[in-house]
């Protein structure tokens, strides 16, 4: 059954930018989740369908070749012609197992972020990433966290060799300590890991015992964790060389803390500006005076309210607001003012209302007095 076009899987045109493939993507792979169709076979498969799509399409290099060759850019054993293909032009074949993924990777290897091959980076260990939720408090002064890694470490036993003690890895007698073996294959000289040692340059005759031979071992992994005054939501921070041990002494991967801060009761933030809700009672919003209110520092900010404070009127309290990262400066508050109708009144402050609501004067309540003549206005003109 010939497969169906990335594109069409996904929803989106040919040309389509980056951002349109990433938001097709996340739409399809919800909608196709092995945890939102558990035992449907036929969903299981769409997902694994769409992923494959965008992994492809989301690569610059591979979207161009899937573009000029189709689905045979990456199928081992599916030749295709060039211009003119069985009619005199040339045909070159990819199958084999020096397939077309090997000369992609000849060709842009280095651009995506090192070959698969041998060299310095062969057997690094792999990215961790490691989700942390701190409080907005603690992003507003800065804290220092423990947080524990599940995660590959490098054997004591062998210090990462892979060797049992006492021996050393002998030089790779397939690729001579190069990692890498070549082919001729038609027109291109193909460039490959080595299957012997699988890109290190050497193999290990007498295997560690404790590790087996691969240099490194599972482990839970404490560290300290610095995050600074100012971060914001979906900040990374970036910890080198404490991901996963390398293979038999190759260099260990990063470490990337994503941040994620928690909702605050009281405050909501606005980048470096934080805003608060703050109820005023009624009487305080129509005589006047003041109210205390908190800060994301812990102290408390007297704020003045003058006579006739309105429901949504906003207070700006400067130099109050989140810590700005890496510098001294501080954003600002923004106290929205909630004028609070009093409730559970008793007889005598029911009559005291009355006698207010019968002695008030034109202009008292500008705003209903505004709402309620442009409605009238309206009514007048409709019959008319």
């Amino acid at each position: 059954m010939a497969k169906q076009d990335y594109y069409e899987l996904l929803g989106v045109e040919k040309g389509a930018s980056a951002d349109e493939l990433k938001k097709a993507y996340r739409k399809k792979a919800m909608q196709y989740h092995p945890d939102r169709n558990q035992g449907d076979k036929d969903a299981e498969h769409k997902f694994k369908e769409v992923s494959e799509a965008y992994d492809v399409l989301k690569d610059d290099q591979k979207r161009a070749a899937y573009d000029r060759f189709g689905h045979a850019a990456f199928e081992n054993g599916g030749g295709r012609g060039g211009p003119g293909a069985g009619g005199g032009g040339f045909n070159f074949d990819f199958g084999g197992s020096g397939g077309f993924a090997d000369i992609f990777d000849e060709m842009f290897g280095e651009f995506m972020g090192g070959r698969r091959g041998g060299g310095g980076s062969a057997g690094r260990g792999q990215d961790l990433r490691y989700n942390l939720e701190i409080g907005l408090e603690e992003a507003f002064k800065g804290t220092q966290t423990t947080v524990r890694v599940p995660t590959s470490v490098q054997c004591d036993s062998c210090n990462g060799s892979g060797a049992a003690s006492g021996t050393q890895p002998i030089t790779c007698p397939t690729c001579q300590g190069h990692g890498k073996v070549r082919a001729q294959q038609g027109f291109f000289t193909i460039e490959r890991t080595c299957p012997g040692c699988h890109g290190a340059g050497k193999v290990i005759k007498d295997p560690c015992k404790s590790c087996g031979g691969a240099g490194r071992l599972r482990k839970e992994k404490t560290l300290q964790v610095n995050i600074p005054a100012g971060v914001e939501d979906g900040t990374r921070i970036r910890l080198a060389g404490e991901g996963e041990a390398g293979l038999r002494g190759a260099p260990a991967g990063d470490l990337y803390i994503f941040l994620a801060i928690q909702p605050h009761p009281i405050f909501q933030r606005d980048g470096a500006n934080i805003h608060c809700r703050v109820p005023i009672p009624m009487t305080t919003a129509a005589l006047g005076g003041a109210v205390e209110v908190p800060t994301i520092d812990g102290t408390r900010t007297k704020v003045t309210v003058p006579p006739g404070t309105q429901s949504g009127h906003q207070f700006r309290i400067k130099g109050k607001g989140m810590s700005v990262l890496r510098s001294p400066q501080r954003g600002d508050m923004y106290i929205q003012a909630v004028v609070e109708t009093p409730v559970n009144l008793t007889k005598r402050q029911q009559e005291l209302l009355r006698e207010f609501e019968s002695g008030g004067k034109e202009g008292s309540n500008p705003q209903s007095e505004g709402f309620f003549a442009k409605v009238k206005e309206l009514w007048s003109d409709l019959k008319d």
